[in-house]
């Protein structure tokens, strides 16, 4: 069965933006299917302002302080 974005629906969303990279916690649940988290990460590309995706990889301090408030809403729906 392939992915279906119209049955992937968004509970909760929420970004932290720095300079150059952004972080977004979501939890998202496939067609009416257990609520899952997912953090994803975007960098900003400095020749044309534009973001494109990239591996979570590690947290600096700061981004772990800014997405944890994320993450402890996105509990609630889970």
């Amino acid at each position: 069965m392939a992915f279906d974005k119209s049955l992937d629906k968004e509970l909760f969303g929420d970004t932290a933006e720095f300079e150059t990279t952004r972080l977004r916690v979501s939890v998202f649940s496939y067609n009416d299917g257990t609520p899952k988290l997912q953090i994803s990460r975007e960098n900003r590309n400095m020749d044309s302002g534009d973001w494109t995706f990239a591996k979570m990889g590690r947290l600096t301090k700061a981004e772990l302080e800014a997405i944890i408030p994320f993450i402890e809403r996105a509990k609630e729906k889970l």
